[in-house]
Parts: structure tokens; C-alpha cells; sequence
């Protein structure tokens, strides 16, 4: 009898919680792999708004994405306007899935809550910090950056003052967050690897893995040190933020740039859209990798069918270094002008530089970023090279998503 009741029970809970999912909000996801492409952390940005229309009563943090087989899957949505009173407004939901070459398309659900989720750990990070003279610094699973701000540039600097708006890279063995810990750990523990890997890249006044600047065919004119910074989302998929600098002398223009940095989990490489405004006609924009024959056996390749300039530098002197690749890949829509180099003083580091024709007000869309050997994911210039163009091809034919069978638009933030 204890048994028949313990199993009439078990099937009446078994039945009502089939009920609730039954009756649980959900919608349904197709996302479409046209070019059958290998995409290894493929970030998703759905417009909230389309989200909305599938599940009405969807809130901001009672929402649950699940993969094919149920699943959960890290996401975010992004609210990267403060609103003080009124509605708020959101922007995108965010997760990543991963498809296989040859697959060509992947299911998921979207589920609407009844209480709030608690967040998943991050795997990108960005801020400010004004310890290291406003240094901005961001990283993701695989690599660091940082840009250098105003107190750098200033006497308070001290021996370390420079003006540069050349980007730095740091280099990581681990996964998780280092960036915070590294800077705590001084100067000299900040370049020496311990096991999570260390800070050795060489930015001075080049564009070091990504800075800009307006090139004449002969000369390179460049900015100062970025003036102020906003941070719009911080995880734990994607981190979007914005520098902007003040305006510089190119040849008797005036020339200004915002910079937005979208950095997701699981790339080598951060997506960035940077806006000059100037009057008069179009301008030629370059955008830099910063060489260091001095120190490494540097190879440069272009592809100008791609859009694509990586550089693989093997580090001679030091060989805890070891080898070290960075690289540019414009986006399709940008007017690309084809390759440079500077010249350097003497005893300096040349940049090789990707060719922008500008229009005045208008953003140009690029991913820059680099992958160190020790990592243990890209050994070698030919796998670096061969990382540049598939993201290429990733970019130029993105995937397409319908929610309930509705053809939307993706995010792009």
C-alpha cells in the first residue's frame, strides 16, 4: 500500500511538473549556418525587442537560455543606457554556441522565468584603472589588452610619462581573469610568468595591436592618449566599452575618434568600431601591428582578397617569450586602400598598417587581437594565419536567426 501510494505520488508530481513546462514561456531559436563554417564560440546578439515579441512578459534577469538537449547556456542581456525613471530600455541578449564545420544550423530555447537567475562567471572583463595612470585595461578567456590614459601623459607620470595611443597586449596561459591580480602584483611581478604568463609586449609610441592613425603615403598622424571612457556591459559573454580621444593635427585636418571595444569570450580577436569625425574630404585611416625586429624574427603577410595583416614575431633574446602572433581583419563593408609600413627613427619598431579610405562622421568596423604560443591554442604562424582568415570568413557571411519561425535581425551592439 506504502508503495502504490509512494508511486501514485511520484507520478502526480511527475504530471504537474510536466504541466509547468508544458505551460512555462518559451521560444524557440533556429539559428542558421549558411556556409557551414566552423565557428568555435560563435557569439549571438538578439535584439531584446525581438525577444519581446515571442515572450511579452520576458524580464531582463528571469530569462534561461538552453541548448538543444536542455542544457543551460551562459548569457546576458545588455541595458547600455542608464535609465534614472521611466521604462528601462535593453539592447541585446547574449550567448554563444559553437558550430561544427559542415553544421548548418542549431536549435535553442529561450525560456521566460519566474525569478531572477543568478549570474554566471564571467570570462571578459574591462575598467579603468587610474592606480597604473589611468591605464584602461580589458582581457577575455584567451588575451589581455590595455590602453594608456591621461595621467600617463602627464609630469605627475614621472619616469613612466609617454603619450602614445598605440594598444597594448599582455599575454595569458589561463582562462580565467589575471588582469586585476597582475596589476597588484607591481612591475617587476607583472613581467615575470609565474604559470599564468606575463606582460612583455613592447607598445611605446606604435600603434602596438591595433592603434590608428591618418596616413599621408609617407607618415603616420597619430592621437594622444585616450581623454575619457565609458563601459557599457561587463559579462560575463561580452564586455562593450568606449574611448574617445581629442582631436589631433593631420596635415592641417582636425581629426577626432571614439572607439567602441566589443570583447567576447572565447576569441583572439576584439571587434572594434571606431568613429572619426573631420571635415572636408575623405581621409586615408591606418590601422597598425607594431613590429619588433630588435628583439624577434618578425613575419608579415597580407591578404588583400580577405582583408586580412597578421604578423608572427619569434622572440630571440628572450626565450621565456617564445612566439607571439597579432593581427588585423577589416570588416567587409570598410573601403579597404591596401597595406603600409612606417618608417621608424633609427633603432625603432616599425608598424604594418591596413589601409582605410574615411568618410567624414563615418565608423569603420575591424578585429584585432593576437594569440601567444605557450597558450598552447595557436602554435604556430601558419595556424595564425589560417585563424585570420576564417574569422574573415565567418564575418563576411554571418548567420541568420529565427525566433518561432520569424526571420530577425541580429545585435551587433
Amino acid at each position: 500500500m506504502i508503495e502504490r501510494t509512494a508511486l501514485a505520488l511520484g507520478i502526480a508530481a511527475a504530471l504537474c511538473m510536466s504541466a509547468q513546462d508544458a505551460f512555462a514561456a518559451k521560444a524557440t531559436i533556429v539559428l542558421h549556418n549558411d556556409a557551414r563554417l566552423a565557428r568555435p564560440a560563435e557569439t549571438i546578439a538578439i535584439p531584446f525587442t525581438e525577444v519581446k515579441k515571442a515572450l511579452p512578459d520576458l524580464v531582463f534577469d528571469q530569462v534561461i537560455v538552453r541548448d538543444a538537449k536542455g542544457a543551460i547556456v551562459p548569457s546576458q542581456v545588455t541595458a547600455m543606457k542608464h535609465v534614472h525613471r521611466g521604462p528601462a530600455e535593453y539592447d541585446d541578449l547574449i550567448f554563444q554556441r559553437d558550430f561544427r564545420a559542415g553544421e548548418q544550423r542549431v536549435t535553442v530555447t529561450i525560456e521566460s522565468t519566474s525569478k531572477p537567475q543568478p549570474p554566471f562567471p564571467s570570462k571578459v572583463w574591462a575598467g579603468h584603472v587610474p592606480e597604473r595612470w589611468d591605464d584602461f585595461a580589458w582581457e577575455n578567456d584567451e588575451i589581455a589588452h590595455r590602453a594608456y590614459g591621461p595621467a600617463l601623459a602627464q609630469p605627475v607620470a614621472g619616469k613612466d610619462q609617454m603619450t602614445s595611443s598605440g594598444i597594448d597586449l599582455w599575454t595569458k596561459k589561463v582562462p580565467y581573469p589575471v588582469m586585476d591580480r597582475w596589476y597588484r602584483k607591481g612591475h617587476d611581478g607583472l613581467h615575470t610568468d609565474t604559470g599564468e604568463g606575463l606582460d612583455f609586449y613592447e607598445v611605446g609610441r606604435g600603434r602596438g595591436v591595433g592603434g590608428v592613425g591618418v596616413w599621408d603615403g609617407q607618415q603616420l598622424a597619430v592621437s594622444g592618449n585616450w581623454q575619457t571612457n565609458h563601459i557599457y556591459a561587463n559579462g560575463p559573454v561580452r564586455a562593450i566599452f568606449e574611448l574617445t580621444y581629442e582631436p589631433w593635427d593631420a596635415g592641417g585636418v582636425k581629426v577626432t575618434e571614439r572607439k567602441r571595444f566589443i570583447v567576447d569570450a572565447g576569441q583572439q580577436l576584439d571587434e572594434v568600431h571606431s568613429t572619426f569625425d573631420f571635415t572636408g574630404d575623405s581621409l586615408t585611416v591606418a590601422i597598425g601591428l607594431t613590429e619588433h625586429p630588435a628583439a624577434a624574427d618578425v613575419q608579415v603577410s597580407s591578404d588583400d582578397r580577405n582583408k586580412v595583416v597578421a604578423l608572427w614575431e619569434k622572440y630571440k633574446d628572450h626565450p621565456p617569450h617564445d612566439e607571439l602572433g597579432t593581427g588585423i581583419v577589416l570588416a567587409p563593408e570598410a573601403q579597404f586602400a591596401g597595406f603600409a609600413r612606417t618608417t621608424p627613427p633609427a633603432k625603432g619598431r616599425p608598424d604594418s598598417l591596413m589601409l582605410v579610405k574615411v568618410e567624414p562622421g563615418e565608423t569603420v568596423r575591424y578585429f584585432v587581437g593576437g594569440a601567444w604560443k605557450p597558450a598552447g591554442k595557436i602554435k604556430s604562424a601558419a595556424d595564425w594565419n589560417a585563424y585570420l582568415t576564417s574569422k574573415a570568413a565567418r564575418i563576411a557571411a554571418p548567420i541568420r536567426a529565427e525566433i518561432n519561425g520569424v526571420q530577425v535581425t541580429l545585435g551587433g551592439s
